[in-house]
């Protein structure tokens, strides 16, 4: 297979398709992601000598061993304290209360907290997880039917990788270079666009099918809910509250801002009885097993990107692309087929580790703003959260409720749909992304 290039022709051989096929196959018998990547790099490392083996374990401490990588098990404690001091329930009162004026509340309330757990815990799986065990059955007593209850529960976890602090930038920003603090603050305005969609998809498919039943409150009696709500339970949203003025006040790193979560929320836990001592060795397993499944995938990924980065494949990638078309919104709607094509198949961290040195080159070829890049891309893959064959979030909500992952995703086609006009309209137009930063990064 021949790319060409302005500088020279990349041939690509069996030191490239063996280990990809080697990949594939480790993949499809499930067989750990972290395990199947660190096959192929090392296979590809030894067939076409693009880096000496004995500097792979060199190479798989230095990529982990980062500042920044330190917020993704802050922000992931955070979420388990979150959860085990009850405080997370409080989210959910609040946003049944803000939401309970209109028909579809509760539903719309669902899609609230999981947008308010994410604005914690970074991570998807923890916040389908979370929020299903609170919400699903009360959905279903709604009158919502499972599938579409757990499919609810599903695209609004979706959000945790989309709405900031989000453990895909902090890993998007450490491989490509870009400060997480920047895509934390252009990632808002999409994230926020995300959960949008997600509540209109609720509320129009509440009204064609009128699934929640049930007379709204007037205004008195849902501006004295919410007064009273809030007045309980403020104080939960001292933790989300001081992650977003420390990080995009720019007093406080991501990784100070999880470190500061943390202390905050166990403090809450105390002097509210809900935490003992005796609770934390099960939640820092828990936490330790999620980031035991990131951490080994972003150390094998990176000397397989070196790999590939050696071998001329960006490049490569760049000039097959654009042989097939130089129109920017050709290669844009290419580049996001791509993306949704990984995300269904595979999961967000390797995606990111393996695709952003590739996709980025093509995006600066067509002059796409880098921050613009990696905000597409990322939503781009979130919307894989929900798709089979490997949706994670689907595979959440089946494993707390033993409802049918085919059954789940069939009920998350308006979903995936509204989030791909979100998805577009990012890729689109630049000032979804770049509005809320400063003039040097636009």
């Amino acid at each position: 297979m021949l790319f060409n290039q302005q500088l020279s022709v990349v041939e690509l051989g069996w030191d490239f398709y063996l280990p990809v096929l080697l990949f594939v196959g480790l993949a499809a018998l499930a067989v750990p992601v972290w395990a199947a990547i660190g096959s192929a790099a090392i296979l590809m490392l030894l067939m076409s000598g693009a880096l000496p083996l004995s500097l792979v374990g060199e190479s798989l401490f230095d990529g982990i061993d980062a500042f920044a990588l330190t917020a993704i098990p802050l922000f992931v404690l955070t979420g388990d304290v979150l959860v085990r001091t009850g405080l997370s329930r409080k989210f959910l009162d609040v946003a049944e209360a803000l939401t309970c004026w209109t028909k579809g509340g509760f539903g719309s309330a669902t899609v609230l907290v999981c947008g308010m757990f994410s604005a914690i815990s970074g991570s998807d799986a923890a916040g389908a997880a979370a929020v299903g065990r609170m919400t699903i059955d009360r959905l279903v007593e709604s009158g919502y039917p499972r599938p579409y209850a757990c499919a609810l529960v599903a695209a609004g976890a979706c959000t945790g990788i989309l709405i900031p602090p989000s453990i895909a930038y902090i890993i998007i920003g450490l491989v490509l270079g870009i400060s997480a603090s920047t895509l934390f603050l252009a990632a808002l305005i999409p994230g926020i666009a995300i959960l949008v969609s997600i509540l209109v998809t609720n509320l129009i498919v509440n009204r064609i099918y009128a699934y929640e039943g049930g007379d709204p409150m007037t205004f008195g009696e849902w501006s004295t809910n919410l007064v009273r709500t809030l007045s309980q339970g403020w104080y939960a949203f001292l933790v989300p509250g001081i992650i977003f003025y420390g990080i995009f006040s720019g007093r406080l790193t991501p990784t100070e801002a999880g470190a500061t979560a943390v202390i905050i929320t166990i403090i809450l836990g105390f002097i509210l009885r809900t935490l003992k001592l005796s609770d934390f060795p099960s939640m820092l397993l828990s936490s330790a097993k999620v980031v035991g499944v990131i951490l080994p995938i972003i150390a094998f990924s990176l000397p397989l990107a070196q790999a590939l980065a050696i071998m001329g494949v960006p490049q490569g990638f760049v000039a097959a692309v654009t042989g097939v078309s130089e129109e920017p919104a050709i290669i844009i709607l290419m580049m996001i087929a791509i993306l949704i094509a990984a995300g269904c198949v595979m999961e967000t961290t390797p995606n990111i580790v393996i695709l952003a040195p590739i996709l980025k080159p093509l995006a600066d070829n067509i002059g796409m703003n880098e921050i613009q890049f990696c905000i597409m891309m990322i939503t781009a893959l979130g919307v894989g959260f929900i798709t089979p064959p490997l949706g994670l979030n689907l595979f959440v909500v089946s494993g707390i409720t033993g409802e049918s992952i085919l059954k789940i995703a069939a009920r998350a086609v308006p979903f995936v749909f509204f989030m791909l006009i979100v998805v577009l309209f990012i890729a689109y137009v630049p000032a979804i992304s770049t509005t809320m930063l400063p003039d040097i990064y636009k």
